[in-house]
């Protein structure tokens, strides 16, 4: 028979489920047959033949021959598992029947109606086949079957070939613990590769892949409910479930898209192993997501995996329960591997093969770490967490303009703050860096903490408004690190300061109830260095005295009414003013810019003048001064004559009235910037481009939690400063020296509770939602700034460490300057090397780190972005495509 005649009889067959007034007999076994038997349909041919609006019609008009339908295709491969599937003709009826569910079955999930169809029992009525399946779920029969013919020898694994009278062994009892796919964890034996294998595994995994996708059609409230599909196949009745869970383990980890290296191979050879590696791990992700939520969002930072959790689930338990140092290892080469596979650099241009599944790659990471925190520590054992960081750190700049990529952006953040939160993390990041990979970022000569500042200072400054609730995530991560950074180079330390000249803007501060804290994190980390780590940095204390006015700007903040409102005038007429620090150049969705944007609004001009502010990055306060060019370059002085403005007398914390001081001539930034060779600007989305929305970010309080990092001080009030769901009531701890009773390094710092809090639970761009207080359906009303707010956190600011440093070392610096006529930089930088401030400053202030805590709002924000990447990616065939998802919602850039 002639392929056309097949497709038309296929296709004919489709028609006529719609067409005839009277449902189709069940036992009218030569028209069901035509479904599946006698031909090969391609996949892609199986989806044009069966259109859309024809599957809802026959869901709707005549729901027992689609209901027929299904539970045919599901028997018919339940026969042939009990065959064996020995023989071409068995094999191929499977595949059709596979191709043809895996196209229906994401309009069954569309319709509520459809809800428990696959988990009623099969109808037994005159079906000889399977007299006792009447008491199993339609659901289970398909996922068994699945799952045995995922290890059936001759058809997706190879047979071996066994002698003597029981040679050909039964699907039903084989022991699939001999056939696992590939060497690794857990199995010694790398079976031979075979194309047709990986192709037919490939589509099995499809169709289970389109099975789990039932979350999708639940609307984000109702997604943490068990998916009875993963229940199933992540539980003991699943008797294939250690040798699936190594198989598609063993197979993502051992995979290597270069190979040997031949250059250009990926052109010359289909690779039919990459299509197989990423449903594996599309799968791994989605199995491994399944009822951890069953404890409840509402636990939030009491949020734990107990036992029970990971007992329902076998995937998770097996996970969980790797200890082996050469298991860890072989997971860790594998997933650095494949991160690092886009960043493979060659001296021919596409030449070696470009994966594009690292957005998987990074939750499978996330979800080792959760769930196996020996894993954790063993990747932050040595410096292969490098490995990990330089590919994380070039997805999040080179994402940083693209708004359909802000999911990516948020799982590169949120698993560096996981690692922030370890010792060995910091301590690592001193290791020197050699750039391999060409980044849009400045040339500089350092430490991989350098590359973390400098990208993050990117992000932060030139980034799109979506990414501004992660300000503080990005802050917290510095702080955590700051610490253990023995050396910043001279780029990082003024990109750091840049940022608080930014931040500290007067009007900028007022213009939100929880900016200040940014200018908290950016203190704490001055602090943390200078506290702990002095002797090695001598380009931050040199840049700290440099822009010394900051910090008197910061200490003589206006908190009078009137000065209040001068501050925000001043903004409006975008003049300077205000501090000293930029006044009015910074724009008001900077005040978003820690994600505290009113009722959602994404304010486009605002954004602009953010921008600006933390472009111009001068202290001055020119309008607009150098607003727009990013590149901060500085050609019209030199070093040297920039260093002999150290002396310049009027700059050094004299204060005006108003709490003005005098501008620094410095118009523009401190370095002269060009960015790597071979390095291309971020781009922006095409237009067009498909996204899927995401719930909001949760917020730092409810994800992160305190501890002292001091081992001795646990038992000491401090280390038990957590925070539940709500925006947690900061702690003020008190430093042990003898300073003014208002000397307190506050951690989340205002005392005031903001009258808005964001909501964690809704889709899109992030908005904000009033407190419990306020009625839902009240207008909000613009915040505004009273002297009393003012006054609550900035009498704890805490500038007393780095006061008592300028006051000791900038009369020391002038005095040099003059003394000897310097106007060179590097003789100052060698005069603070050797300088030393023991014994002057305060007694240092405990260092605290803020731990990432598994709570309901990431894990739910996971779970949508997780399926929105598995929606986009799978495009061949689109299986779930113009339908009508609720998880999320699909938006053309």
């Amino acid at each position: 028979m002639g392929n056309t005649d097949t497709k038309l009889n296929f296709r004919k067959a489709i028609v006529q489920l719609t067409s005839k007034s009277q449902p189709i007999d069940a036992s009218d076994d030569a028209f069901w047959e035509q479904f599946w038997c006698e031909h090969n349909t391609p996949v892609q041919d199986v989806f044009a033949l069966v259109p859309a609006n024809e599957i809802r019609k026959v869901r709707d008009v005549m729901p027992t021959n689609l209901a027929t339908l299904c539970y045919k295709a599901t028997e018919r491969m339940v026969r042939a598992v009990d065959n064996s599937c020995r023989t071409q003709g068995e094999q191929q009826t499977v595949l059709n029947c596979v191709r043809l569910l895996t196209r229906i079955l994401p309009y069954v999930f569309e319709d509520v109606q459809w809800k428990d169809f696959f988990w009623s029992s099969l109808p037994s009525g005159g079906e000889k086949e399977e007299p006792s399946s009447g008491s199993v779920p339609l659901a289970q029969s398909l996922l068994n079957a699945i799952c045995d013919l995922l290890f059936c020898p001759d058809f997706t694994v190879v047979g071996y070939r066994k002698s003597g009278p029981e040679k050909a062994e039964e699907l039903n009892s084989i022991d699939s613990c001999e056939y696992i796919w590939e060497a690794g964890v857990g199995f010694a034996q790398s079976p031979p590769r075979n194309g047709n294998m990986d192709a037919r595994r490939t589509e099995l995994l499809k169709l289970l892949l389109t099975c789990f996708s039932e979350t999708m059609y639940r609307p984000p409230t109702a997604s943490d409910e068990p998916n009875r599909w993963i229940v199933h196949f992540t539980s003991a009745d699943n008797r294939h479930a250690l040798p699936l869970f190594t198989s598609l383990l063993n197979t993502v980890c051992a995979y290597d898209p270069v190979g040997i290296g031949v250059p250009y191979n990926h052109l010359l050879f289909t690779d039919t192993l990459e299509p197989l590696v990423e449903v594996c791990l599309q799968i791994l992700i989605v199995t491994l997501d399944h009822d951890i939520t069953s404890n409840g969002p509402a636990q939030s930072s009491a949020y734990i995996h107990d036992d029970s959790t990971i007992a329902d689930n076998l995937f998770i338990n097996y996970l969980s329960r790797i200890h082996r140092d050469d298991d860890f290892q072989f997971i860790l080469k594998g997933v650095t591997r494949l991160l690092n596979n886009p960043l493979v650099q060659s001296y021919l241009p596409n030449s070696t093969k470009r994966l594009h599944c690292h957005q998987e790659l990074l939750v499978f990471f996330w979800k080792i770490c959760d769930y196996n925190k020996k894993f954790l520590y063993f990747v932050l054992k040595s410096s292969d967490v490098l490995d990990i960081l330089v590919p994380i750190l070039y997805h999040l700049n080179d994402s940083r303009a693209d708004q359909s990529r802000v999911g990516l952006m948020h799982i590169g953040v949120f698993i560096l703050l996981l690692l922030s939160g370890e010792r060995n993390f910091g301590v690592r990041l001193n290791k020197p860096y050699t750039a391999t990979v060409p980044m849009d970022i400045p040339v500089f000569t350092g430490t991989h903490a350098d590359l973390l500042i400098t990208v993050f200072h990117k992000i932060i400054a030139t980034g799109h408004q979506r990414l501004q609730p992660l300000f503080d995530c990005l802050l917290t991560i510095l702080v955590n690190v700051s610490p253990y950074l023995k050396t910043l180079s001279m780029v990082a330390s003024i990109k750091l300061l840049h940022l608080l000249e930014a931040f500290s803007t007067p009007w900028f501060l007022y213009t939100a109830p929880s900016n200040h804290h940014l200018v908290f994190f950016l203190l704490e980390i001055f602090n943390n260095i200078i506290q702990y780590q002095f002797d090695g940095n001598s380009n931050l204390v040199y840049t700290i005295i440099r822009k010394r006015q900051v910090f008197h700007a910061l200490a003589n903040l206006p908190t009078d009414a009137a000065g209040i409102a001068r501050c925000l005038s001043n903004r409006k007429g975008g003049s300077g003013g205000g501090g000293g620090s930029g006044g009015g150049r910074f724009g008001s969705s900077q005040a978003a810019g820690a994600g505290r944007n009113f009722a959602g609004q994404d304010d486009a001009a605002d954004y602009q003048q953010r921008k600006a502010a933390l472009t111009a990055s001068g202290t001055g306060s020119t309008p607009g001064g150098g607003a727009g060019d990013e590149s901060e370059d500085d050609s019209s002085t030199t070093l040297a004559a920039r260093t002999g403005r150290l002396g310049l007398r009027d700059a050094d914390g004299v204060v005006v009235a108003g709490g003005q001081t005098p501008a620094d001539e410095d118009a523009r930034s401190d370095i002269v910037e060009e960015s790597m060779e071979g390095s291309h600007p971020a781009q922006a989305a095409e237009p067009g481009t498909l996204q899927a929305t995401l719930l909001d970010t949760p917020n730092i309080a409810q994800i992160t939690e305190k501890e002292s990092a001091h081992p001795s001080d646990l038992a000491s009030p401090l280390s038990g400063a957590g925070e539940g769901g709500e925006l947690a009531q900061p702690t003020a701890i008190q430093t042990s020296d003898e300073e003014e009773p208002d000397a307190k390094v506050s951690d989340s710092p205002s005392k005031t509770p903001s009258p808005l809090r964001r909501a964690v639970a809704q889709r899109g761009s992030l908005r904000v939602t009033p407190a419990p207080g306020h009625p839902g359906n009240a207008p909000v009303k613009q915040w505004q700034p009273s002297p009393e707010w003012v006054q609550s956190w900035r009498s704890k600011l805490p500038l007393q460490t780095i006061m008592r440093l300028l006051q000791v070392l900038v009369p020391q610096v002038e005095k040099i300057c003059i003394d000897k006529g310097l106007t060179d930089e590097s003789e100052i930088l060698k005069f603070l090397q050797h300088g030393t401030l023991v014994g002057l400053l305060p007694v240092p202030h405990p260092i605290l780190i803020r731990k990432y805590q598994a709570n309901g709002g990431t894990t739910a924000w996971f779970r949508t972005y997780m399926w929105g990447v598995i929606y986009l990616r799978n495009v061949d065939p689109a299986v779930w495509y113009d339908t009508e998802v609720k998880l999320f919602e699909i938006q053309r850039v």
